[in-house]
């Protein structure tokens, strides 16, 4: 089962990742413009952002399938750009769309990665094995790559990514588009790999609720620029103008007046009670409850509520003023 949120992020004792003013340019166009961040081994790091933000060029950059126009990319200590042999056997990469071999089938995919990146043959056949258990689809090894649904197939992308046993993995919108059944497979996996083996993940999504359950820290690139990074709680917490308090009162007609000062913040009315945004929606909440009791009025439930990542990222996205950005 995911966990209700990421777990604390891994005593960080070297940089698995390391951007360093990148900066990619087509043309007249600059799609990425002087990004940088770290990421420790360990860590599951989320890269977020709009369509044509710069995600996909950044990740790309990072895993040496496109060259910087300037700055630099480090894995695990290794200049991409000079050492990308080196650097990419400590990889393994799963594109958004699955490209696995399609007249071969799904074990000799497998062991077809297997051998590229330079897996002892002894180790091959067990390896692809196990990763075939993981996944559920040992029933399917002598299926063709053409016959697997998407979900199969973004499977078996990831058995061969993983059959190196890469020091970081890369996912590009690892469950978009799946079935449930599918992005909760490789949700779990991501989640086991990353807490058993140590792995560090580097994923790209517009996924929030995955992001907020997953990831360590997330990184919010807007227009070419990194216009955020921290951990999800935290950038909830920055944006002060999303906090509110929920309550819904036994009796009808309540208003907010009858229990709120003048100079609250903007409320949302429902049936039975309504919703006030306030930068201190625990004061907000005890100032409910005190005039509640004092006229006499029944409440039926009361609660702070925090904005979602994805508020956060909206908010940030169309340039909202109470996120600080570092």
């Amino acid at each position: 089962m995911i966990s209700q949120n990421a777990q604390p992020a891994p005593s960080i004792q070297a940089q698995a990742i390391v951007a360093q003013g990148l900066t990619r340019a087509f043309g007249e166009r600059i799609a990425v413009e002087h990004v940088s961040f770290e990421v420790g081994q360990g860590e599951v790091f989320g890269f977020l952002g709009p369509n044509g933000a710069g995600k996909s060029t950044t990740a790309r950059m990072l895993t040496g399938f496109v060259r910087p126009t300037s700055g630099r990319a480090c894995i695990a200590g290794l200049d991409v750009a000079k050492h990308p042999s080196a650097a990419r056997c400590l990889i393994g990469v799963v594109p958004e769309e699955a490209n696995v071999y399609a007249d071969l089938t799904v074990l000799q995919n497998i062991l077809l990665m297997a051998e590229l990146h330079g897996v002892p043959k002894a180790r091959r056949l067990s390896r692809a094995d196990e990763l075939l258990g993981i996944f559920d689809l040992l029933p399917r090894k002598a299926n063709k790559g053409r016959d697997l649904s998407k979900g199969l197939r973004q499977r078996l992308m990831l058995c061969m990514a993983l059959v190196s046993d890469p020091q970081v993995l890369f996912l590009d919108e690892p469950t978009s588009g799946l079935d449930v059944a599918s992005s909760h497979m490789i949700r779990e996996v991501i989640q086991r790999m990353n807490r058993e083996r140590g792995m560090t993940v580097f994923i790209t999504t517009h996924n929030m609720d995955e992001a907020d359950h997953l990831c360590h820290r997330v990184a919010i690139i807007n227009q070419g620029k990194l216009a955020a990074i921290d951990t999800p709680a935290a950038l909830r917490g920055r944006v002060s103008s999303l906090r509110s308090v929920e309550v819904l009162f036994a009796q009808t007609g309540v208003t907010p007046d009858d229990v709120l000062p003048q100079n609250r913040g903007k409320v949302v009315m429902g049936t039975h009670g309504f919703q006030v945004f306030d930068s201190e929606p625990g004061r907000v909440a005890q100032e409910i409850a005190t005039k509640a009791t004092a006229l006499g009025l029944s409440i039926d439930s009361l609660n702070t509520r925090a904005p979602t990542l994805e508020e956060v990222f909206l908010s940030i996205t169309a340039g909202g003023s109470d996120v600080a950005k570092h």
